[in-house]
C-alpha cells in the first residue's frame, strides 16, 4: 500500500517588516510503499531519550523543538530506508501579489503540483489506491475540506486515478513526525544557507524544485 506523506516549514506571512515571517515556505512530500519502517525510527529515537527528553517533547518529535543529535539521528535514519522526498521551495517575495492574498489557494497549488509531479515521475502505482496524509495546518473545517476536495478532484480528472486523503495530527501520525524534519532541513538549507542536516537525506530527494526561479 502506498503512502504520500506531506508537511510544510517556513511561514505564508508576506509582511517582511516582521521579525519572525520566513523568506521562504517549502512543501513537502515523503512517499513510501511501507510505512512501518519510518514510524519505527519514532520509537527508536524515543528509546535513546532520558525521561526528562520524553517529557519535554510531549510524546512526539518536532524538528525545531529537538537538539542536534536527535535531529541527526532521525535525519540518517531516514536516509536508510526505502523513501522518496520531493519538495517545492517558494522566494515568498516573487509570489505574485494577488496569490498572496489568497494564502489557502497558493497553498492548495503548490501541493498538487507536488502530486502532479510524483504521477509524472510514475512514482505512484496506478493499480491501487494511494494515501495521502497531510499533516493538519488548519482547525477550519471547511478550509480543510476545500483541500481534500481540492486535490482528489485534481487527481481523478488529470490522472483518472483515486487517492484517500486524511489530514491528521503528528501525534495522529508518526510518520507525520518524520515528513517534519525532511522539510525542516529543506527549509533550514534555503533559509538559513545550512546545509548540515539537508545533507544527511541528500541522496533520498529525488526532486527540490522553485516554484518561482
Amino acid at each position: 500500500m502506498a503512502y504520500i506523506f506531506l508537511d510544510e516549514s517556513g511561514d505564508l506571512g508576506f509582511n517582511f517588516d516582521k521579525p519572525k515571517t520566513s523568506k521562504y515556505f517549502v512543501i513537502t512530500l515523503l512517499f513510501v510503499q511501507n510505512k512501518r519502517p519510518v514510524e519505527k525510527i519514532v520509537k527508536n529515537v524515543f528509546k535513546g531519550l532520558t525521561k526528562k527528553q520524553i517529557k519535554a517533547q510531549k510524546g512526539m518529535l518536532h524538528a525545531y523543538k529537538s537538539n542536534p543529535k536527535t535531529r541527526q539521528k532521525v535525519l540518517a535514519d531516514l536516509a536508510q530506508k526505502d523513501v522518496s522526498v520531493m519538495t517545492i521551495y517558494l522566494n515568498k517575495k516573487k509570489v505574485y501579489t494577488k496569490l498572496q492574498d489568497e494564502k489557502q489557494v497558493l497553498y492548495n497549488y503548490v501541493a498538487n503540483i507536488l502530486l502532479d509531479r510524483i504521477y509524472t515521475r510514475k512514482l505512484i502505482p496506478t493499480n491501487e489506491t494511494i494515501h495521502l496524509v497531510a499533516s493538519r495546518r488548519e482547525t477550519n473545517k471547511f478550509l480543510n475540506d476545500n483541500f481534500k476536495s481540492y486535490l482528489s478532484d485534481q487527481v481523478r480528472n488529470t490522472h483518472k486515478l483515486k487517492m484517500n486523503i486524511d489530514i491528521r495530527t503528528p501525534q495522529q501520525e508518526k510518520c507525520l513526525q518524520i515528513v517534519d524534519f525532511a522539510s525542516w532541513a529543506i527549509f533550514r538549507k534555503h533559509e538559513h544557507k545550512d546545509e548540515t542536516y539537508y545533507n544527511l537525506i541528500k541522496k533520498v530527494i529525488i526532486e527540490e524544485s522553485p516554484l518561482y526561479p
